[in-house]
């Protein structure tokens, strides 16, 4: 009888280490296939997808929902990226930079550290025209205004 109960304890405290394991290697296998359809549901780079997205943008922003917008200037930005014009990657990035910043103004809670980031990104593009220059930079001093380095 105690070999039984031995044998059931062992059993129980395998399962018990196992379960954790295998919990942990099925969600990271979820989160694998989670990356993968993400990945097929981009859109392939073009410019009809990057006007789209342009459109889309813009549409959004003026109806003052800042955050689609952001989305819409980030896959602009993935679409100008994807067909090779460093040019347009700059002007999306600041205008996805001050999506962010137009969250800041209505709620000043808002974080600027991603606008931050793009809006230095942007400056260091050397195809980026003067007034994306002007217009990064600008941005830029706005966020500096708030964030503390």
């Amino acid at each position: 009888m105690k070999k039984i109960s031995y044998l059931s304890l062992a059993v129980i405290l395998s399962l018990g280490l196992v379960s954790p394991l295998f919990l942990v290697s099925e969600a990271a296998a979820q989160e694998e296939q989670e990356q993968q359809e993400q990945q097929a549901n981009q859109l392939p780079n073009s410019w009809e997808n990057w006007r789209q997205a342009k459109a889309e943008a813009e549409k959004y922003d003026q109806e003052g929902d800042y955050v689609r917008a952001l989305q819409y200037y980030l896959e602009y930005i993935r679409q100008a990226e994807g067909l090779g014009r460093p040019d347009i990657v700059a002007w999306g990035k600041n205008n996805a930079a001050y999506m962010i910043i137009k969250q800041h103004k209505q709620d000043s809670t808002a974080n600027l550290e991603p606008a931050k980031k793009l809006l230095e990104e942007g400056l260091s593009i050397a195809e980026a025209t003067e007034d994306c220059r002007a217009r990064l930079q600008s941005n830029l001093d706005y966020v500096k205004l708030f964030i503390k380095d």
